[in-house]
């Protein structure tokens, strides 16, 4: 069966819901279904999990989905913030490795707003992707994939953003959404975080500071920590991601290109991470 027939073929107390992280591929996805499944979309519950620590750019989208669709996207949360979940997890900062963040601030609090009812999952995986996407364990939850089914790629993507709410503007500087502290974030977004959110940067500042003051070196006093845990990036502290970040920009590598281009069609032309390099796609997508 193709994935709206699945989608129509469910009871009718089954709720149908699509997640909007803020990137690109659910909005332009949001926007699909409204355009080429007004039914779906009649039954569609949009929402948005907060982490708190969301981008100023990703709010401003999605007011503009909100206005295109003419529907409400339910705002979610967990009911407390990062710091709290810092502290119960022993002041390890998240990584790679230890996405408690993502657990705890985006898929817990999806999973109590569906609860035990019958759902129908709406993920924004493209067709030209080699990846599987948030898919709950859930036994009551069933993820489909409207893109995959539609032969939906990249460059539909951006599309659709352009002929309806427009590419979010982060975008000139990162290849992401979620946090601003996402530390999945390349040297150069870093960079570009400090340089459009100066604030932003200096509050994940703050937090790397606060959580690698650890040990005890009896010569020298505290000392300061590096790697999993103790920083955002695994390439040291930020004060040395920005360091290295503006050698490679004075350089000549990483974002540079020709001035007559618009920063959207830059965007356009860059490649998606590898698959081992992407971000939580509960966060992302």
């Amino acid at each position: 069966m193709k994935w709206h027939e699945i989608a129509r073929a469910a009871s009718e107390d089954a709720r149908h819901v699509m997640g909007i992280s803020g990137g690109k591929d659910s909005a332009a996805l949001a926007v699909h279904l409204k355009e080429n499944y007004p039914d779906l979309h009649k039954k569609m519950e949009y929402f948005f999990t907060d982490t708190g620590a969301e981008l100023e750019e990703v709010y401003n989208l999605l007011d503009k989905l909100e206005e295109n669709l003419g529907k409400p996207i339910v705002r979610l949360n967990s009911n407390k913030d990062f710091k709290h979940w810092l502290t119960m997890h022993d002041n390890m900062l998240p990584s790679p490795q230890q996405r408690w963040c993502t657990k705890k601030m985006k898929i817990e609090p999806f999973e109590k707003f569906v609860g035990d009812d019958e759902v129908i999952s709406y993920v924004g995986i493209r067709a030209d992707e080699n990846r599987e996407g948030y898919v709950s364990k859930k036994p009551n939850i069933k993820a489909i994939f409207p893109f995959i089914g539609d032969g939906i790629v990249r460059e539909d993507v951006f599309r659709i953003l352009e002929e309806s709410v427009g590419i979010p503007k982060y975008y000139k500087w990162r290849s992401r959404s979620g946090c601003f502290f996402c530390f999945f974030q390349r040297q150069e977004e870093w960079l570009g975080l400090k340089r459009n959110h100066p604030k932003l940067y200096e509050q994940a500042k703050a937090m790397e500071d606060s959580v690698h003051e650890k040990g005890f070196d009896w010569s020298t006093g505290k000392r300061k920590e590096c790697g999993q845990g103790y920083t955002w990036s695994q390439s040291g502290p930020l004060d040395v991601v920005i360091e290295k970040a503006e050698k490679n920009e004075a350089a000549g590598k990483k974002f540079k290109a020709k001035e007559t281009k618009s920063w959207q069609d830059i965007v356009k032309e860059q490649s998606d991470d590898d698959p081992e390099d992407q971000a939580c796609t509960m966060c992302s997508l």
